[in-house]
């Protein structure tokens, strides 16, 4: 990045320093009809009220093969996701109509779609927050354009990785693996029996690979919104999956806990 750029962004970035039943219908999840469908590069939808920080971003992604998207408030960023399917959101919090925090409760409503947060914002709770709320990363501003675009990068990767961009019908690990289609798993080739409780959050987990998914995300799609604050029900689920499907329950490698964030499934 040259002099100037970084100059740039570093100067947009002082701006900013001023046991129940399971839901009956879970939350959809997103849908990958996205431009990759169609052959076509990925697409970022970037979203920043500061004109300069946004287009300075836009400009690099573009450089890189992205498609970019734009938004300047949080209404235009939440119907340019439902209209136009970005494969992910590069998200600034200081936004003019809604908190950035409540863009992505929003999108998590309906969607999985991978979220980065840009921020200048660099207080630990606002991190907690944003990725609770279901951010997938957290950039604090100002940032080296290097790393943030590894950042978009590790994503993409994941994305075609992921069951659902690729289609993959069963997702395999050394100690078990589950059928997406068949709702089955097996460890070392025996079925293994698993509640409707444990089968919906090892769903979640499983359809998002090495993503963090938040407490309340799953607490969403497996209990419903009432249940937003018994985060004891994952802890106690979560250790009936490990007891399951970990070869040393104990010390997991694949059903992993973010403390106080939320869980992650990684291979």
């Amino acid at each position: 990045m040259n002099g100037a750029e970084r100059t740039l962004i570093d100067h947009v970035d002082e701006s900013h320093h001023t046991e129940p039943e399971p839901a009956r219908t879970s939350v959809p999840r997103w849908r990958n009809e996205t431009a990759r469908d169609h052959g076509d590069a990925v697409t970022v939808l970037v979203v920043d009220a500061d004109q300069r920080s946004q287009q300075t971003l836009g400009v690099r992604l573009r450089a890189k093969g992205y498609r970019v998207l734009t938004a300047s408030d949080g209404a235009t960023a939440l119907r340019l996701a439902v209209d136009r399917k970005p494969d992910l959101v590069v998200l600034d919090l200081d936004l003019p109509d809604i908190d950035g925090a409540d863009v992505i409760a929003g999108l998590r409503g309906w969607s999985t779609l991978p979220i980065i947060v840009v921020s200048a914002r660099a207080d630990c709770e606002d991190k907690i927050k944003a990725l609770d709320a279901g951010a997938d990363d957290y950039v604090t501003k100002p940032f080296v354009m290097a790393e943030l675009l590894a950042r978009v990068r590790v994503v993409v990767r994941r994305l075609t990785a992921s069951p659902n961009s690729s289609g993959e019908a069963a997702v395999e690990t050394d100690s078990f693996t589950v059928d997406l289609v068949t709702k089955t798993v097996l460890k070392d080739g025996t079925l293994v029996h698993l509640t409707r409780h444990e089968w919906a959050i090892l769903e979640v987990l499983v359809r998002n690979p090495g993503r963090l998914v938040s407490q309340q995300q799953l607490l969403m799609e497996v209990w419903g919104p009432e249940h937003l604050s018994a985060s004891n029900y994952l802890r106690v689920y979560l250790g009936q999956l490990r007891r399951k499907l970990e070869r040393i329950p104990s010390s997991p490698r694949h059903l992993l806990t973010e403390p106080g964030m939320g869980y992650r499934f990684e291979r």
